[in-house]
């Protein structure tokens, strides 16, 4: 049965390692019969939330006009979520946390969404990933019937592009396939 994915890129960087990850997972997913599409984070206009609250009382709108409203439809129709970033200070990129804050709006209509994590980092200590993992695994723990699917800790990559010469561009293919 074909799946809605939906990859959501926050790497800063186009054909930055995680983004390259993305890349590659979606090429399984699709190769698999897939419907996947990525959204580059930062080709979007995503303001960070002022916690006015206005999507309260007005259904879920949010009270500022940017991207991020066609974002979250597209996360509402989605089956699969695909959320990369590179880890930065041992957390979440700014693209990617300006976006899980922005989700406020309508966090309560994500539901039953299985999620798979791509993180890279140049360290390559074994837990340079757990705070940035965590932040992840925070945000889909609000949201009613999420599946964690699948993990990539891609380590000890750091120049824009080091990752491919690496076995994590196969596993993010390979994971793209099993969708």
């Amino acid at each position: 049965m074909s799946k809605k994915v939906l990859i959501l890129s926050g790497s800063p960087r186009r054909g930055g390692n995680s983004d390259l990850l993305c890349d590659e997972f979606l090429r399984g997913a699709a190769e698999a019969g897939n419907q996947a599409e990525k959204i580059f984070l930062r080709d979007r206009r995503i303001a960070p939330c002022n916690a006015c609250y206005y999507c309260t009382q007005s259904g879920g709108r949010c009270a500022i006009s940017d991207d991020m409203g066609e974002v979250l439809d597209k996360m509402q129709a989605a089956d699969v979520i695909v959320m990369a970033s590179p880890v930065y200070f041992y957390s979440i990129d700014a693209q990617m946390k300006a976006l899980i804050d922005r989700c406020v709006a309508r966090w309560t209509s994500i539901p039953d969404k299985e999620f798979y994590y791509i993180m890279t980092a140049a360290e390559d200590s074994e837990t340079v990933m757990d705070c940035t993992l965590e932040c992840f695994r925070g945000f889909a723990a609000c949201l009613d019937g999420a599946k964690e699917m699948g993990v990539i800790q891609a380590k000890g990559v750091y120049e824009a592009g080091a990752v491919r010469a690496t076995g994590y561009m196969q596993q993010a293919y390979e994971m793209g396939r099993r969708v």
